[in-house]
């Protein structure tokens, strides 16, 4: 069954997540770039964690693909773009996921996640393009459906959801956001309204803050489509850690971040 008749069926579905911290404390994954490579220079890891996940009992894997973009890849002083190159990062993920996959009764969901293009104020279309090339490899490889994920900002939320929404796939959507909304101060319903309206059929959060926190956030998105007469399925992945001194971007603006 696919995701949307698991859930249509009443079925609590369980994700992975965390990759990027988890493979950081084993020391495949570089502080602050945040990126993937390690799907290419350390594909045992890669999949020893999706196995780990799949043996915990997740529904779900996620290709690791955050921050998986090209222009993110080549951010910050990254080589993995010019030096790997971006289709071979996301192709590995997808392989890697789809491996561990077949090993249960696991979907694969490809994710993408915000943009340095927006966060730098290039135009839709330039937004849009970096999504398209992670989602040529989506397709390619045939993931079960998207995930648009770690997004500060609707406006680039509904952008990467439209794309998604291209491939004729399911599509979730889920911001780091807390109960104040996103950074531009769209509040929790008020962006869930719109990620459903740009075709996302599971909205939620992810990262940023602690289980009660994302809750409350997700109980908000819920009054909000519930006042604007829509339906959708709520997800949420949390902090493994509790964040009661956070402001409102979470455990990220804490002196202790990453480490503490």
């Amino acid at each position: 069954q696919g995701i949307l008749e698991r859930l249509d069926a009443g079925e609590i579905v369980i994700g992975d997540g965390g990759f990027v911290f988890a493979l950081e404390k084993r020391g495949y994954v570089k502080a602050g770039p945040w990126t993937p490579e390690a799907t290419v220079e350390h594909p045992e890891a890669v999949r020893q964690l999706h196995r780990e996940f799949l043996r915990a009992g997740s529904n779900v894997l996620q290709t690791f693909t955050f921050y998986a973009s090209e222009d993110k890849l080549e951010n910050r002083g990254n080589y993995v773009a010019e030096k790997i190159s971006c289709q071979k990062v996301n192709e590995a993920a997808c392989d890697i996921a789809r491996e561990v996959a077949n090993e249960g009764d696991a979907l694969v969901a490809g994710g993408v996640s915000q943009t340095p293009s927006y966060l730098s104020c290039k135009d839709k279309t330039e937004v849009k393009a970096a999504f398209r090339k992670q989602l040529d490899v989506f397709m390619k490889k045939n993931v079960d459906f998207l995930i648009a994920e770690y997004f500060e900002h609707v406006e680039e939320a509904v952008w990467a959801v439209e794309v998604l929404k291209e491939s004729g796939k399911p599509v979730a959507a889920t911001m780091c956001i807390g109960p104040e909304g996103d950074m531009h101060g769209v509040p929790p319903g008020q962006c869930a309204v719109q990620l459903v309206k740009a075709g996302a059929s599971i909205v939620g959060v992810n990262c940023h803050f602690d289980p009660d926190t994302s809750l409350q956030t997700v109980k908000l998105m819920k009054e909000g489509l519930q006042a604007a007469k829509l339906k959708a399925h709520l997800m949420s992945q949390p902090l493994a850690f509790h964040t009661p001194d956070c402001g409102k971007q979470g455990f990220i603006d804490l002196p202790e971040f990453p480490f503490g």
